[in-house]
């Protein structure tokens, strides 16, 4: 009889992505990742079979949770705007330093060069502008945004917003992301007509 699992595969992909944020994709180990979730490379590879296929349960996962930051916010605020910036909060609650964006960003390059990657990368973008749009819908019915917004417009905006905003954030160490970020995104919503 298999012993019963002592550690989610939620729990595992979660140490995946700090050891991602570590280590970046490339030089990541399984004893990196083990070592982050408290487990030994073996379980990893009873788990998961390689590297390569933790990585693709990794991108699997985010691409399942791409909406999860925007509703979890919007469950918690009256404001679709309040919620755009909590789930702006989070995103950048994740980084602390330029070098861990960097290594994050060497996803981008397994995204943009394997078709597996890119499958789940491309689902992942789909999966935000779908949750921005709702949050923005939201907004112009509560009156936070003139009716008339275009919604899908502004939600691709948003999204190149928030990549850019930290990945200049990481290029200059200038500030605080999160604080960046807000003042990025307030920018690009006061510009609205």
């Amino acid at each position: 009889m298999p012993r019963p699992r002592s550690i989610s595969d939620a729990e595992l992909l979660a140490a995946t992505a700090r050891a991602i944020g570590a280590h970046g994709p490339g030089r990541l180990t399984l004893a990196h990742v083990g070592a982050e979730a408290g487990v030994s490379p073996a379980t990893l590879s009873q788990r998961f079979g390689s590297k390569r296929a933790l990585l693709l349960a990794f991108a699997a996962a985010a691409a399942a949770d791409a909406a999860g930051p925007y509703r979890r916010a919007r469950a918690v605020h009256d404001s679709p705007l309040a919620a755009l910036h909590a789930a702006a909060d989070e995103f950048a609650g994740h980084l602390s330093t330029p070098e861990e964006l960097a290594n994050h960003l060497g996803m981008l390059q397994l995204d943009l060069s394997d078709p597996e990657f890119r499958a789940h990368a491309a689902a992942h973008a789909r999966a935000v502008d779908a949750a921005l749009r709702e949050l923005l819908d939201d907004a112009v019915a509560a009156g936070e945004l003139p009716e008339g917004t275009d919604v899908p417009r502004l939600a691709r905006a948003l999204q190149i917003a928030t990549d850019g905003s930290l990945l200049r954030w990481a290029l200059t160490g200038d500030g605080d992301p999160a604080a960046l970020l807000h003042q990025d995104l307030d920018h690009l919503l006061g510009r609205m007509p």
